[in-house]
């Protein structure tokens, strides 16, 4: 029975009508009421794809409404509307016609028979010739989509990230997907895969395994040429590994450095080589490319100088990043971090000899010796480093603000004005005050310094923003309250001279100050502040009672609630950083490993100790399980290594 009457030209609706009958059918999976459309289309020369018989709006054809419309996993239309496709010469067309709307654009029906998790529609698209490597890239399927979901715009990467084994398996192996394939944003698989961990246990049990899965499969694939999937960078210039540390995706990025395969065949995929085990003690060979900081833009430097890093200190104990930092560290960090120490030493007390007994009297045009080899130093010793304010906290903000409070008092005293001494002695004290950054060069005083640290960055400046508000507004109210003239130096002088007192005996007290003015009122409250408050009446106040209370208030508030209130939270403060205070500290004095990559010298002194190796061994303990039955080759007698020479290129 045809359903579908002859096409009549002077009805210019019939398409349309058409049109919506063949999507009201595939949405249904009514094969029956496909009846008669091959004719139909023969008849008329159309097909599928013929812009009559897609949606105007966003160019979806009767294939992906089919696909978006399964119940049970079917669509009886489907096989129906590939074989009229496939008699009207349009099949490759259909199979993959995708979106046209900027919100959907580029999603094909592989895509959406992957999303619908249908293995045997993904089949039998790919053997009708869908391609495995469309790729969907509208607004919805981008990374900063507020509502959308971006899994790497190919048909492979949707399948890895809605974990689908099967179908991935099927499109490398019989699709030959290219697995090394970037979409718009330079992102391969194993770059999704990255980002779609978010460090719960089953997560990334999951991601590794499929992570392990597409490697093995590359390699089986592709183990006769040199095309390095992990490799391969992104828009970013990130590879898989790097991505992970920059994301903070703590537990996938451990399996990739822990990955050991056991098989001959897949040995070479392999981070990790065990070399012996003895009970709980095991010695592992690390490969540490694209981790040291030899490289640019390293795993170690990302996450050292990451300040939006989640977990950035938990990934640093992960092996082989903490004993590579250890090693580095006793190596050539320590040795540098010493002799900048001392460097600093010999500035501050150059700088330090020149603002005490620097010449009074007139200033001289001529810019001093001192200064000069001070600011060069500060200069060179100092630089600021974007990277490493992250790291440092404030102590970078203290030297950089140091050293420019120090060349503003050069420029002042070189144009011969007398204001440069106050920031002089001002770069002075912060100079001194910047020691304390060389204090992590030892654990208990640099976990001092690191619970400091968060103390003034936190509860300290929560509470000064709070007092400053209760000084300013009470000492407003108290002059306020004041009903008398400031008092002037005409005045002072006359009044002194009244009590037969000689201006010229105290110049420094010729201007008497009142609670008129606002400075001296500011000062007089913070003395409360700390107990050290005079009250000084006046017969000039209007009304004592409200100035008895303003006082009482005032005391209240600040001395026994704020200040109560700071040692409290300070203590709550102490108490729940002391357990992470070490890890801070920890990675505040790695930073101090960058110094190597700063020094040319060092990295070709280090090259000549140790050679172009890429492997680090560290030895490890693991009590909750004895990993004697390792098949991998072992030395019977574990040999002992001396620590100098613990990189090797051995792997067994």
């Amino acid at each position: 029975v045809c359903l579908f009457p002859p096409f009549r030209p002077e009805n210019v609706d019939s398409h349309a009508l058409i049109r919506d009958r063949v999507f009201k059918a595939v949405s249904q999976g009514d094969a029956e009421g496909l009846n008669g459309l091959l004719g139909y289309l023969q008849d008329n020369k159309k097909q599928l794809t013929s812009p009559e018989f897609t949606d105007k709006t966003n160019g979806k054809t009767a294939l992906l409404k089919a696909l978006l419309n399964l119940k049970n996993g079917k669509n009886d239309t489907i096989d129906v509307l590939l074989d009229i496709a496939e008699k009207t010469g349009d099949l490759e067309n259909l199979v993959n016609a995708s979106y046209t709307d900027d919100f959907y654009k580029g999603q094909t029906a592989l895509h959406v028979a992957i999303e619908r998790r249908s293995l045997d529609h993904v089949k039998l698209l790919v053997q009708k010739g869908a391609d495995v490597q469309a790729k969907a890239n509208g607004k919805f399927f981008q990374p900063k989509a507020k509502h959308g979901f971006y899994f790497g715009e190919l048909p492979l990467s949707l399948a890895v990230s809605t974990n689908q084994p099967d179908i991935v398996s099927f499109l490398i192996e019989e699709g030959e997907a290219d697995v090394a394939d970037q979409d718009s944003h330079g992102n391969t698989v194993l770059h999704i895969l990255v980002v779609m961990a978010d460090n719960t246990a089953e997560n990334t049990e999951m991601f590794a395994a499929m992570y392990d899965k597409i490697l093995i499969l590359h390699h089986k694939l592709k183990k006769q040429t040199e095309d390095h999937l992990e490799e391969i960078k992104n828009n970013q210039d990130l590879t898989p590994l790097k991505l992970a540390a920059k994301l903070g995706k703590i537990g996938l990025l451990k399996h990739m450095l822990h990955r050991e395969f056991m098989d001959e065949d897949t040995r070479p995929l392999s981070r990790k080589f065990t070399e012996w085990v003895y009970g709980p003690v095991h010695s592992s060979l690390y490969d540490i490319s694209s981790i040291d900081t030899d490289e640019q833009n390293s795993v170690l430097e990302i996450i050292i100088f990451g300040s939006k890093i989640p977990n950035r200190r938990e990934m640093l104990q992960i092996e082989p990043l903490r004993s590579l930092l250890e090693d580095k560290w006793s190596t050539f960090a320590s040795k540098l971090f010493l002799i900048n120490f001392l460097l600093y030493l010999i500035y501050l007390i150059i700088f330090t000899t020149v603002a005490v007994y620097r010449k009074d009297g007139q200033v001289r045009r001529k810019h001093g010796v001192g200064n000069s080899l001070s600011t060069n130093l500060q200069q060179d010793k100092n630089r600021p480093n974007f990277k490493a304010l992250f790291t440092d906290g404030f102590i970078d903000l203290l030297f950089l603000l140091q050293a420019s409070l120090l060349l503003v008092s050069a420029l002042l005293y070189l144009t011969g004005r007398r204001e440069y001494v106050g920031l002089l002695v001002l770069s002075l004290a912060l100079a001194w005050m910047n020691v304390l950054y060389y204090s992590r060069g030892f654990k208990q005083l640099g976990m001092y310094f690191v619970m400091m640290q968060r103390m003034i960055l936190g509860d300290l400046l929560h509470f000064l923003f709070v007092y400053g508000v209760f000084l300013f507004g009470f000492s407003a109210a108290i002059v306020a309250l004041i009903d008398e003239p400031p008092l002037t130096q005409h005045n002072a002088t006359n009044a002194s001279l009244a009590n037969g007192q000689s201006f010229a005996e105290d110049p420094f007290k010729a201007e008497e100050l009142s609670y008129h003015d606002m400075r001296f009122t500011t000062l007089e409250l913070f003395k409360f502040t700390i107990g050290m408050g005079d009250i000084q009446f006046t017969d000039h106040v209007q009304y004592k009672e409200v100035f008895y209370i303003l006082l009482i208030c005032y005391i209240v508030l600040t001395y026994i609630l704020l200040l109560n209130m700071l040692i409290a939270l300070m203590g709550n403060t102490v108490e729940r950083i002391s357990t992470q205070s070490e890890n801070i500290w920890n990675l505040q004095v790695r930073s101090s490993d960058s110094l190597e990559s700063r020094l040319h010298f060092c990295s070709r002194v280090k090259r000549f100790v140790y050679g172009f190796f890429s492997d680090f061994r560290v030895e490890e303990k693991n009590w909750t399980q004895w990993r004697s039955d390792l098949g991998v080759k072992r030395k019977e007698d574990p040999q002992f290594v001396d620590p100098s020479g613990r990189r090797q290129t051995t792997r067994l």
